[in-house]
C-alpha cells in the first residue's frame, strides 16, 4: 500500500533538484544576475517578466502575482497533482528511491522504469506521427483539416498527425529506436496477427492524447478512406498509461485557462476542442469515447478548485435525443460537484466545429455564452415528454420532473426551481411542492439524509451547495483580520529605515556565509568575527523584519552551508502569512555582477545595519547620560561615558572596514 514519504527522503529530493531545469520545462528562463532567472510568470497574464528562480536556495517568486514556493510546489502547481505525487516525479527525475513511513510503499523501480520507456515510445511515436502530416502520401490528412477549417499552424498547435498506409511504417520505426517487440505490445498502438504484430493505425489523421503533464499517453485515429472497414474514429486501447475514463483530451492546454477562469467546457470530439481554443474557449476539454464519469470529476475539481467559492462546468451536447440523453447522464454526475454545472446546446444541432465553420468564431463563444442552469435543461426535457395541454399530461409531468428538482441538494436552489417547475406546468406552487418533498423522501428512504457530511458513493465530499457557510447557523462568521495580520502587513518601500532592514535580510537569506566562517556553515556555529552575534542582537522595528529576524535566530547556523534547507528551515520558523515573504527575499536578485562584488556588497550592508544598530544604542545611552545627575551618581556617569566611546569606536571601525 501507499504510505507517508519519509521527512528526510522529502528533505532530500529538495535539495538534490535543480529547480531551474524544472522550471525551464514550463518558463523560458534568461539570466537576470548573479545565479538569478527570470521570466513571464505561468500563473498570471503578465508582459515583462516577473518570475524569478534563484536554484542556488531552490526557491521561485513572482514579484507581480505574489506566487512562491520550491520545485516540489512548483510541479504540484503546474500539473495540479498531489504533494505526494510532485515528490515521487521528482524522485524519479533524479533517480532517487523514496523510503516511505509505516511499512507503505511507493512506486517500484522497475515498474517506473517500464512506464519511462512507454512513455518515450509514445513520444517518438508523436513525433513520427506528426511528420507524416507533411508527406505527399498525408493530402487526404490535410484535406480534412482544411475542409474543417484547421491550417497547418493549428495542426502543429495540437500535434495531428498522420499514420501512414501500410501495416508497420510505425513498427519499423521504433524498432529502429531500439524497443523491442515485448514492449511495444504493451503500448496500445499495435494489434498481434498470425504473423506478429502491426500498426493499429493505418491511413489514418492522428491526435495525440496527452495526460495534465503533457505527456503522450494514447492516440485517437479518424478514419479518412472509404476501403478502411474500422470504425470512424479508433482509439488507443486500455494500457498501464491510458485509461479511458480518467482522460481528458486537451487537458494539457486547457490546465491553466481553467484554473484561471474557474471554468471547465465539456465538448465531444477532437474537432472540438480544437475550434473551442482557436475561438477563444481554452477552458475545453472532450472525453474520449466513454461518457463524463466519475474519474473525470475528480480532475475537474482538482483545477477548479471545487471548494463552494465559484467555478463552473459546461457541458455542450448536440440537440437530438442521444445529446438530451448525455446532458441528463451529466446531471446525475452534477451532484458531486460544488461547482455550479450548465448546459450549452445549438439549436440547429450544429457541435462547436461545424458551427465555427459556418458563422465564425464569435459564435462559438457565443454558445457558451448562453450556457443554461442543468437543472434547468434535465427538467424541461422531463417536460417535453408530456402534452402539458391536457391535465393527465401535466400530472404525469410532475411526477417526472418532481424527482428531478427533488435530487437538487442546494437548499437555496431547490426552492427557486419549484417554483420555476410551478409556472412551466401552470399548477399550484403549493401541489408541486409536496410532490418534490415526497419524492425527496422516497429518495432518501434508501440512502443517507441529505445534508450529512457524505454523499452517497462519495464519504465525505459535500453535496451541491451543502455545508454551513460563514455567518449561519451554527457557524460562527468570519473573523476580524487579527492583529498578527496587520502588523505583516507590506512594509512601506519608502521607509528608510524599512528598507536598510529588508536588504540585510536578503544578504543574510541568501548569502549566510557573511556571518559565519567555515565552522559555522559546516554546522560547527563558530562564529567569525562576531558577526552573527551581531546580527542576533539587532533590533529590527518593522514589524514583518523583525518576525522574519527572529525566524533567522531561531533557525541558526546548523544549516547555513544547505541553502535550500537554509531557506526552508526560515520558512518553518515564520508565521505562515510571511512564508512568501522569505521567498521573496530568498529570489530578489543582489545588485553584484561578479562573486566580488556581491561579497563586498554584502559586507556593506551588514556593515550598514550594525552601524545602525550602534546609532540606535548610542540615542539610548546618550537619553540616560542625560537624565543623570553627574554629581549625584559619577560612576554610573563615567561607565556611560566609557560605554559611548566604545560604541563610537565600533562604528569607526565598520566605516574603515566597509
Amino acid at each position: 500500500m501507499a504510505g507517508l514519504i519519509k521527512r528526510e527522503d522529502i528533505d532530500e529530493v529538495r535539495q538534490r533538484t535543480d529547480i531551474k531545469e524544472v522550471v525551464d520545462g514550463y518558463v523560458t528562463l534568461k539570466g537576470a544576475g548573479l545565479g538569478t532567472f527570470k521570466g513571464l510568470c505561468p500563473f498570471h497574464d503578465e508582459r515583462s517578466p516577473s518570475f524569478t528562480v534563484r536554484p542556488q536556495v531552490g526557491r521561485y517568486h513572482c514579484f507581480g502575482c505574489g506566487e512562491d514556493g520550491d520545485a516540489i510546489s512548483f510541479v504540484q502547481k503546474m500539473d495540479h497533482s498531489s504533494f505526494h505525487e510532485a515528490v515521487e516525479k521528482l524522485a524519479a527525475r533524479i533517480g532517487y528511491e523514496l523510503r516511505y513511513e509505516d511499512g507503505g510503499t511507493g512506486p517500484n523501480r522497475e515498474e517506473v522504469g517500464k512506464r519511462q520507456r512507454l512513455l518515450d515510445a509514445h513520444k517518438i511515436a508523436d513525433e513520427f506521427f506528426r511528420a507524416q502530416l507533411l508527406t505527399a502520401g498525408a493530402a487526404e490528412g490535410r484535406n480534412f483539416l482544411h475542409g474543417r477549417g484547421f491550417d497547418r499552424t493549428a495542426a502543429e498547435q495540437f500535434g495531428v498527425g498522420y499514420a501512414p498506409q501500410g501495416w508497420d511504417a510505425l513498427l519499423k520505426h521504433l524498432r529502429g529506436r531500439g524497443f523491442t517487440d515485448a514492449e511495444l505490445k504493451l503500448t496500445g498502438m499495435f494489434s498481434e496477427g498470425n504473423r506478429g504484430i502491426y500498426d493499429r493505425f493505418r491511413g489514418r489523421l492522428i491526435w495525440p492524447i496527452r495526460d495534465i503533464a503533457g505527456d503522450t499517453i494514447g492516440f485517437g485515429a479518424r478514419k479518412l478512406y472509404e476501403d478502411d472497414q474500422g470504425p470512424k474514429y479508433l482509439n488507443t486501447p486500455e494500457t498501464v498509461l491510458y485509461k479511458k475514463s480518467q482522460v481528458l483530451y486537451g487537458i494539457d492546454l486547457a490546465k491553466r485557462s481553467i484554473a484561471k477562469d474557474r471554468q471547465l467546457v465539456v465538448v465531444e470530439g477532437y474537432t472540438d476542442v480544437m475550434a473551442c481554443h482557436l475561438a477563444g474557449v481554452g477552458t475545453a476539454v472532450a472525453t474520449c469515447g466513454t461518457a463524463f464519469g466519475t474519474d473525470h470529476i475528480k480532475i475537474a475539481r482538482r483545477l477548479l478548485s471545487d471548494d463552494g467559492t465559484g467555478g463552473e462546468v459546461i457541458f455542450t451536447f448536440d440537440g437530438d435525443a442521444a445529446g438530451q440523453k448525455a446532458a441528463l447522464r451529466a446531471f446525475e454526475e452534477d451532484q458531486r460537484f460544488v461547482a455550479q454545472t450548465y448546459v450549452a446546446v445549438e439549436p440547429s444541432g450544429a457541435d462547436p466545429c461545424d458551427l465555427r465553420q459556418l458563422k465564425g468564431d464569435a459564435a462559438v463563444r457565443d454558445l457558451i455564452g448562453t450556457r443554461r442552469p442543468l437543472f434547468e435543461f434535465a427538467i424541461r426535457a422531463s417536460l417535453k415528454r408530456h402534452n402539458l395541454d391536457t391535465v393527465e399530461g401535466r400530472v404525469a409531468a410532475l411526477r417526472e420532473s418532481a424527482p428531478v428538482v427533488a435530487q437538487i441538494r442546494d437548499s437555496g436552489i431547490r426552492p427557486a426551481y419549484v417554483r420555476e417547475l410551478a409556472g412551466w406546468l401552470g399548477m399550484p406552487i403549493e401541489e408541486v411542492s409536496r410532490a418534490v418533498g415526497s419524492a425527496a423522501k422516497r429518495a432518501a428512504s434508501g440512502a443517507p439524509a441529505t445534508g450529512t457530511a457524505g454523499t452517497a458513493g462519495n464519504p465525505g465530499t459535500p453535496g451541491h451547495g451543502q455545508g454551513t457557510q460563514p455567518g449561519q447557523a451554527g457557524q460562527p462568521a468570519a473573523a476580524p483580520p487579527s492583529d498578527a495580520h496587520i502588523a505583516f502587513m507590506r512594509p512601506d518601500p519608502r521607509d528608510p529605515i524599512a528598507a536598510m532592514e529588508r536588504q540585510a535580510l536578503e544578504v543574510v537569506i541568501q548569502n549566510p556565509a557573511v556571518l559565519g566562517g567555515e565552522a559555522a556553515l559546516g554546522g560547527g556555529a563558530v562564529p567569525n568575527g562576531g558577526a552573527w552575534e551581531r546580527f542576533e542582537a539587532c533590533h529590527f522595528v518593522t514589524p514583518a523584519y523583525a518576525a522574519v529576524h527572529t525566524a533567522v535566530r531561531a533557525a541558526g547556523l546548523v544549516h547555513a552551508g544547505d541553502p535550500v534547507a537554509w531557506v526552508e528551515g526560515i520558512r518553518q520558523e515564520v508565521p505562515e502569512p510571511l512564508q512568501g515573504l522569505v521567498s521573496e527575499l530568498a529570489v530578489v536578485p543582489l545588485p553584484a555582477s561578479t562573486p566580488e562584488a556581491l561579497q563586498r556588497y554584502c559586507r556593506d550592508i551588514l556593515a550598514r545595519l550594525f552601524e545602525l544598530q550602534i546609532t540606535r544604542v548610542k540615542a539610548d545611552k546618550m537619553g540616560q547620560l542625560q537624565r543623570l545627575d553627574a554629581s549625584a551618581q559619577p560612576e554610573e556617569f563615567q561607565r556611560l561615558n566609557r560605554e559611548l566611546m566604545q560604541l563610537e569606536m565600533q562604528r569607526r571601525a565598520l566605516r574603515m572596514d566597509s
